[in-house]
């Protein structure tokens, strides 16, 4: 019997002409049989060099035919490449192919499509079989405990598709992450493979196909300037780096989340793993627009998941940018009513211009200080929406703010991780680029930019301090303040990562807010409400010194977070 293997690029056309006629004389003679094998274009060189080293052959192009020594063992026998075996065909058959040159291209194009699709369900098959390996880093923080279930039911990653998580932390927190297994153990969730506990960090990210980074700054003894913090965060997410370099798939997804630095540590973190596509690395806003959306809908007296579009610019933890113009409300119930996807633009609908520069911006600052907030249900949620958009699609044409690797979109500057409009789709993301913005927001992206810029570069070693945009005045934090004045506790010497740090903006003392009786004032045609905000300013009250712990942060805020910190 005569067994001949037919290997080449899926969209060679002269593998394609090979094959018709492989598979013509395998019908028409019972003695020959052919075994194919395609490999995708970016694969084929390297296949081809692996399997001539391994055979001892010389063999440079597409396709290459080989006879299978059946009767004898060993290696097969060379016949060379798509010229020979149809001269082999001719000498020993008779037989050889007219096929035109048109065809051989089409089904070229056709064969690569079906080795796309074969790869893909060769993958699906392979994740029923090997579960997703999900790494969730301080795992003893609220948001954890909350997020096990929303991973393992399924509805972020398909009902076929199981998941192992591993949770891990500083040994301090053994005891909770012990408790964290043994109850999501009792859930006995179908879908849920097995949860594993990690106090250590060389055995971290291993074989892992997502991370998700909860860490927030530690604050030891000595409160440290701001420049002190970031360069702790840049160690802490060097180690994380390395370790994903490492230690994890090379296709990982990592998900950054948190209070403080999110941009800087997702950065931080593609410059330590350098092997890691960057578009895999990313920066969860969708808690601050979630939270905008749900301040939005308790004004309109509506339902937050009907208030979509909502687009949040810049640093996600520091000086950020919440943008209603693309804004958009739906199921709005008004005098004008309509169909399920029938919508309005949200600014028509808010005509109280005082409580969107007041209220809602301070509000929106304020919200890392908000104690119901550490309770992990909304960053639980929000990682989760966002892991579902990434393996099943966002919905279409929402608008998801998402912190990414800044290619110069929107003319800002290339290399920051920026948060910036996006869509999910087939397994990626992508920039909405067609977004337009004004003058006025593109300046204001500016002054979002220059603080990322300086982040980094203080990250990097390039300057010692953070320098001010234009302004003297114009700087997001004061951390030395702000920590003195919420009173942090110290845990222990040795944690290298807290789940729940805080910064907080910067305040001053004595400031109070001055009542006032006057009529709500609607927003200016055309002026969008981030713009007002840069006009206006609002004060925040004072409460008594023994109980401010307990109260909101003092603080001056606008809903950019990007202006100088003036006194109106």
């Amino acid at each position: 019997m005569a067994k001949f293997v037919l290997a080449g690029k899926a969209d060679c056309p002269y593998f394609a002409k090979a094959e018709l006629l492989a598979d013509y004389l395998q019908i028409n003679l019972p003695n020959f049989k052919i075994h194919k094998i395609t490999q995708h274009p970016d694969k084929w060189e390297q296949w081809l060099r692996d399997i001539c080293e391994k055979n001892g052959w010389k063999h440079k192009r597409s396709p290459i035919v080989w006879r299978e020594l059946l009767d004898r063992g060993g290696k097969g026998l060379l016949l060379g490449g798509f010229n020979d075996f149809m001269e082999h065909a001719q000498h020993y058959y008779g037989i050889t192919s007219d096929m035109l040159s048109e065809q051989m291209l089409r089904i070229a194009k056709e064969n690569l499509q079906t080795h796309i699709e074969i790869e893909k369900e060769e993958e699906y098959i392979k994740s029923l079989i090997n579960p997703l390996q999900v790494w969730i880093s301080s795992a003893s923080a609220p948001a954890c405990y909350n997020l096990i279930p929303l991973l393992a039911n399924g509805e972020v990653f398909g009902m076929a598709t199981e998941v192992s998580i591993h949770l891990l932390d500083s040994s301090h927190y053994k005891e909770i992450l012990h408790g964290i297994v043994m109850e999501a153990e009792d859930l006995a969730f179908p879908l849920l493979r097995s949860v594993s506990m990690h106090t250590e960090l060389d055995d971290a990210f291993v074989q892992a196909d997502i991370v998700i980074l909860l860490d927030d700054i530690l604050f030891q003894h000595e409160i440290p300037s701001l420049e002190d913090c970031i360069r702790q965060v840049t160690e802490q997410c060097k180690v994380y780096g390395s370790l994903i370099e490492k230690n994890a798939n090379s296709k990982v997804k990592v998900i950054v989340s948190g209070k403080t630095f999110v941009n800087l540590r997702a950065l931080m973190i593609m410059t330590f793993a350098p092997s890691i596509d960057g578009q895999n690395i990313i920066a969860v806003a969708m808690f601050l627009e979630n939270a905008a959306k749900a301040m939005l809908a308790r004004k309109l007296n509506m339902n937050s998941a009907g208030v979509k579009d909502v687009i949040v610019w810049g640093n996600i933890s520091g000086n950020s940018y919440v943008d209603l113009s693309k804004a958009k409300v739906y199921k709005y119930d008004s005098a004008i009513w309509g169909p399920p996807n029938f919508s309005r633009h949200l600014l028509d609908m808010i005509y109280d211009g005082s409580w969107v520069r007041s209220e809602f911006a301070f509000v929106l600052s304020s919200l890392s200080s908000w104690g119901h907030h550490c309770l992990g249900m909304s960053p639980a949620h929000v990682i989760a929406t966002v892991l579902r958009y990434w393996y099943q699609d966002s919905p279409p044409g929402e608008i998801v703010s998402m912190g990414i690797l800044s290619e110069g979109q929107f003319c800002i500057p290339e290399g920051i991780i920026f948060s910036m409009p996006v869509r999910f789709q087939d397994g990626s993301w992508e920039v909405i680029t067609e977004t337009e913005i004004s003058e006025e927001t593109q300046e204001t992206l500016k002054r979002l930019a220059h603080d990322l810029i300086q982040e980094k570069q203080v990250a990097l070693g390039e300057i010692p301090e953070m320098r001010p945009y234009k302004e003297p005045a114009f700087n997001g934090f004061n951390l030395l303040a702000l920590l003195e004045e919420e009173n942090v506790q110290t845990p222990p010497e040795d944690l290298d990562t807290l789940s729940n740090g805080l910064l907080q903006p910067e305040t001053q003392e004595g400031e109070k807010v001055q009542a006032t009786t006057d009529e709500p004032e609607a927003p200016p045609d055309g002026l969008l409400q981030s713009e007002m905000l840069e006009e206006d300013k609002v004060q925040v009250p004072i409460d008594d010194p023994e109980t401010s712990s307990e109260s909101l942060n003092q603080s001056e805020t606008s809903l950019s977070n990007a202006e100088n910190n003036e006194n109106p």
